[in-house]
């Protein structure tokens, strides 16, 4: 999972593709970069780290000038973390420069890969977007746009992509639209294109719509974009977007994702009601779906454990011993509102358990007198292979215990989960969504 953006026409872009990237830090945390162009050339600055401390002076944004800019949050879900697979990825060829920047994952990257290394292909990261630039170069089109075309004919899987030449932007997403990608218009002229909705609250530009799935637009200097539907729209937006990654800002698919975190957390209490004193979200993720819980079932909600804002996000760190750290110094109790009471706990999903574990025992150890762990979604059964950080079953708690097993192993009084049709009944029934990690129906071969 990672954020996307891409300015276009805009005074000092790189400075609004900053605070767009700044605006999704969520997305991804180990790696940022930009891409920008006057038109003569291209300016590339990438660095591991936050976009705030990549980008910590002005000199940044002196050396990415120009009125075109695309960036990049890195979030590992196929190569490593090292500096080589950070992004934008830019390379010169025949036509003249390009860059590059892709969120999701391309399920025959490896295939893809052994045929361009047989061609004679040199690979400098392990990321599957490489496989991009290196089908563009190798192409004998005349135009970029027919290049752009010829590769996305080889490569299969969930994408949203942004290419930058010198003088022209294309942007492109996959026919399943899985993963989410919005376009929006500056009132003095210029576009927007990025992950989510928030990045364009944040910089002030009005949202015009979500780039459709199988859709490529092209940006051009003194016209507007032009759209291309290179493939039949088969939308299959992915439910985990609305249950964890996306910021509750957000408008995905025409829906809020807080107030859909509302609905799971109210379908939740309707399937699994429970005597208790007290609902406590876990932070911040579970906020929205605890507030439903309480509101259908009618017990009081206490917002009684406080996280440490200055330490990221656990589930979306690659190393497991960093995610264990990081729950204890994140997350504290308060004892005064726990002690004695019988609490619900609500957290957005169940992955590994291993902060799950660490919850229960600090509210034990809190006083609390029994703890029930909810979970505002399905089991997680199945990897997914579009995108999310979960390569195998072996990681996967619910594909490995029953959910008594879970129960006894994270050491609650009672665990129950959100059903599949709870899910989409918040999720609403007008459109099918993306459910690969609850059901296993991997629908991109």
């Amino acid at each position: 999972m990672c954020a996307v953006v891409g300015v276009f026409n805009v005074r000092n872009a790189s400075k609004v593709a900053y605070y767009a990237l700044f605006a999704m830090q969520h997305r991804g945390q180990e790696a940022t970069g930009i891409t920008s162009s006057d038109g003569k050339r291209l300016y590339t600055k990438k660095s591991k780290g936050l976009v705030n401390d990549v980008f910590a002076d002005e000199s940044s944004f002196e050396f990415l000038n120009g009125s075109k800019a695309i960036g990049h949050n890195r979030y590992s879900t196929a190569g490593s973390s090292s500096l080589e697979d950070a992004q934008p990825i830019d390379a010169k060829y025949l036509l003249g420069e390009i860059s590059i920047v892709h969120n999701g994952n391309l399920t025959n990257k490896d295939e893809i890969r052994k045929m361009l290394i047989k061609e004679g292909a040199i690979f400098q990261s392990d990321m599957d977007s490489e496989n991009i630039i290196h089908l563009i170069a190798r192409s004998q089109a005349n135009t970029l746009e027919e290049r752009i075309k010829e590769a996305l004919s080889y490569i299969k899987g969930a994408y949203c992509l942004i290419i930058q030449s010198r003088t022209k932007m294309f942007v492109i997403r996959d026919k399943y639209g899985v993963r989410p990608f919005c376009l929006g218009e500056f009132e003095n002229g210029g576009y927007i294109v990025a992950s989510e909705t928030c990045a364009l609250d944040l910089v002030g530009a009005k949202y015009v719509r979500d780039i459709n799935p199988g859709e490529m637009l092209i940006f051009k200097k003194g016209e507007e974009p032009e759209s291309i539907q290179i493939y039949e729209s088969n939308p299959r937006p992915c439910a985990f977007e609305y249950i964890y990654f996306a910021r509750p800002d957000s408008v995905i698919s025409g829906k809020n994702v807080y107030e859909t975190r509302i609905k799971m957390g109210m379908e939740l209490a309707k399937e699994n009601p429970v005597d208790a004193d007290i609902v406590l979200p876990v932070p911040d993720s579970g906020i929205a779906a605890a507030l439903g819980y309480a509101k259908e079932s009618g017990i009081p909600f206490e917002n009684a454990i406080v996280r440490n804002h200055y330490v990221g996000r656990t589930f979306i760190e690659p190393i497991q011993e960093m995610r264990d750290l990081k729950v204890r110094l994140k997350l504290s109790p308060i004892k005064s509102i726990i002690e004695g009471k019988r609490v619900v706990i609500i957290d957005d999903s169940l992955v590994r358990g291993t902060t799950s574990k660490q919850i229960v025992k600090m509210l034990k150890d809190a006083g609390a007198k029994e703890v029930h762990f909810k979970l505002a979604s399905p089991q997680i059964k199945h990897p997914c292979k579009y995108g999310i950080d979960t390569p195998s079953y072996e990681e996967l708690i619910s594909a490995n215990l029953s959910d008594e097993e879970i129960r006894e192993k994270i050491g609650a009084d009672s665990l129950s989960f959100l059903s599949l049709d709870g899910l989409i009944n918040s999720l609403g029934n007008d459109t099918k969504y993306s459910l690969v990690s609850f059901d296993g129906k991997y629908f991109i071969k």
